[in-house]
């Protein structure tokens, strides 16, 4: 039997290597291969084309190389009876809480309006705020959202958290559901998320929402690009609604050359990179779900396809 591994941008190497030494009579193979498919039992995927798994007639698991699986389960195709098992961690946490950490003091400090004094030769001071009164808001509280959020309130901010569900999070004020979303919002000068990609949360930061938030809010987005409606986003930011964001996913990736983001004076661009899949330190969770599916149990992180997640 064998696993295929498809990823437009990882490495298969390093999977190779760790996979080899811990399952070595489970074969390796890298797409495209022109290898039989019928003894394809497991893929190790990230972004697979619609479709693509439905050429492999006896397959038992889809492993995700991330914590997003929205472009697996976005695949009508998919056998229903094959489960989906995304990452739990894997270092990925401490690298998203890091990025919404930066993010959080870049404009908590006014370091976007004195870059722009910068371009201009202007020598201007402008007026501090004490952490502890910067409302800073994670919309999503699992893993990666959590971890986010516990590391802002540690550094001092005065944190909120928002989810489909409630959860209960030390010095954390936590919001659930859409009747709270509105009261969520008007104290997050800072908002930062951390939503999966559902049909719920697809375009929920447009005109509607973004106007809730505080005039002058600054957005972190390291979760998908299909939350942010970018028209809506844009102009909110050349009225004044937004003062700045700080972008790291987008609803085209690579992100076309001329589009008005890359130069927008209030956007930071970063080229989806809040947190990278280390092989070294994922390894470990994929091979530990492969040896359980061997052994006919499920694996850990089972995606909920009608959550999303």
């Amino acid at each position: 039997m064998s696993l295929m591994f498809y990823s437009p941008i990882d490495d298969p190497d390093p999977w190779r290597e760790a996979l080899g030494a811990a399952l070595p009579d489970l074969e390796f193979r890298v797409w495209p291969d022109d290898g039989p498919l019928d003894n394809v039992r497991y893929t190790l995927v990230w972004k697979p084309p619609i479709g693509w798994h439905r050429q492999f007639p006896d397959l038992r698991a889809i492993l995700s190389l991330g914590a997003g699986v929205d472009a697996i389960v976005a695949d009508p195709d998919l056998p229903p009876e094959v489960p989906i098992a995304r990452l739990r961690d894997a270092g990925m946490a401490q690298q998203m809480a890091e990025y919404a950490l930066y993010g959080a003091l870049h404009f908590h400090r006014r370091m976007d309006e004195y870059a722009r004094q910068q371009g201009g030769s202007v020598w201007q001071p402008l007026a501090p705020k004490l952490i502890g009164e910067r409302g800073v808001g994670v919309m999503g509280l699992g893993v990666l959202g959590s971890a986010a959020a516990a590391m802002l309130a540690r550094t001092g901010f005065k944190v909120a958290g928002w989810s489909r569900t409630r959860h209960q999070l030390d010095g954390i004020a936590c919001w659930s559901g859409f009747e709270d979303l509105e009261r969520f919002l008007a104290g997050s000068e800072i908002l930062i998320n951390f939503l999966p990609l559902t049909p719920d949360t697809l375009g929920i930061l447009d005109a509607a929402t973004l106007v809730l938030l505080p005039r002058g809010a600054c957005i972190v987005n390291s979760a998908r690009g299909a939350h942010v409606v970018e028209a809506d986003l844009l102009a909110a930011l050349d009225n004044g609604q937004i003062r700045g964001a700080m972008l790291d996913v987008f609803a085209e990736e690579p992100l076309p050359a001329l589009h008005p983001l890359w130069r927008h004076p209030g956007v930071i661009v970063t080229p989806h990179v809040a947190a990278v899949t280390i092989a070294s330190e994922a390894a470990g969770q994929v091979i530990d779900n492969l040896r359980r599916l061997r052994r006919g149990e499920a694996p850990v992180g089972v995606v909920d396809r009608a959550a999303g997640y």
